[in-house]
């Protein structure tokens, strides 16, 4: 008997919870926002354009009047930004059911961020290693709360270069070498913070998902490449609107039968497209000294220290 696909009216009523959605205002993010708001979440839609938020609200509220979304400013390239979100958040909010680390940049030129950390690592990663470690004391006392990163199928090509993380000068750097770290980042957190909850015995599960490829801005910096216009022409009917890109991040928070450290992607030839099923990661992303040695240098980067104790 086949089984029928997952699809977003599996997710189950949201009724009373509080959902923050990194990046919610474009692409896998904004889709997200509408789904999860759509089950009758209240959704803290965080962006780094106040503006851009807000049209993204409006949008969603001409589709759904009931929607409960809330934009704040969050710009995860600057540690400054996501620790005034975080307090802004534990300001209005005694509860977080759901935090979805969704934002990211793509293959970009070599920058650093507001901190000096190479862009791609900075916001994909420790960005969000700053903002979850920021919440967890609110996580930690909601039953049943939930933490999902959103990774890529690049990260099979990753490598964690802890002798040079930042590509310092630009030195070995590729655009596509340092999103694929980055990546491979999001899933070593992954597993590493589900192993530092069990081992404390809290009641949150930590999963990670990934698109395939799906249509978002996040292709803005390859577009205009010669190799990814030829590339794009031939495997353009293997993607998938943002709309289905966001269903294996959708399963891997709502889903009830969701064990902690699973991962989540398309179901089609090469992971590309398809109903969202649970996926394999490469070996490397279950490295348990790698996992620790990139949790202590997180750190010691963003000054984030988790209250792991209950």
């Amino acid at each position: 008997m086949k089984v029928q696909a997952w699809t977003k009216e599996d997710i189950p009523s949201l009724k009373g919870q509080i959902v923050i959605v990194t990046g919610g205002n474009s692409g896998l993010g904004y889709e997200s926002v509408k789904a999860l708001s759509k089950r009758g979440a209240t959704v803290i839609l965080g962006t780094r354009s106040m503006e851009r938020g807000q049209e993204a609200y409006l949008s969603i509220q001409k589709e759904n009047p009931n929607a409960e979304i809330d934009v704040m400013a969050l710009d995860l390239a600057d540690l400054e930004s996501v620790k005034t979100f975080a307090e802004s958040f534990n300001e209005k909010y005694e509860r977080l059911d759901l935090l979805l680390n969704n934002a990211g940049v793509m293959t970009t030129p070599y920058g650093k961020t507001k901190d000096g950390f190479e862009q791609q690592l900075g916001i994909n990663h420790l960005g969000h290693f700053a903002l979850t470690g920021h919440l967890f004391e609110v996580l930690k006392k909601t039953p049943n709360a939930r933490i999902v990163n959103i990774s890529s199928n690049a990260h099979k090509s990753g490598k964690m270069n802890f002798d040079n993380l930042m590509f310092e000068g630009g030195k070995g750097y590729t655009p596509m070498k340092a999103y694929a770290q980055s990546k491979l980042a999001n899933l070593l957190f992954t597993q590493e913070l589900q192993r530092r909850i069990e081992k404390n015995g809290l009641d949150i599960t930590v999963t990670a998902a990934h698109p395939g490829v799906a249509s978002t801005n996040l292709m803005r910096h390859i577009e205009d490449k010669f190799l990814y216009k030829i590339l794009g022409r031939l495997l353009a009917p293997m993607t998938q609107e943002a709309s289905d890109g966001a269903l294996p991040g959708l399963r891997a928070a709502t889903d009830p039968e969701v064990q902690g450290g699973e991962y989540f992607g398309p179901g089609g030839r090469w992971e590309m497209k398809g109903a969202p099923v649970t996926v394999a990661p490469i070996t490397k992303s279950y490295d348990v000294m790698d996992a620790d040695q990139l949790w202590k240098v997180s750190e010691e980067l963003t000054g984030v220290i988790y209250p792991l104790n209950q």
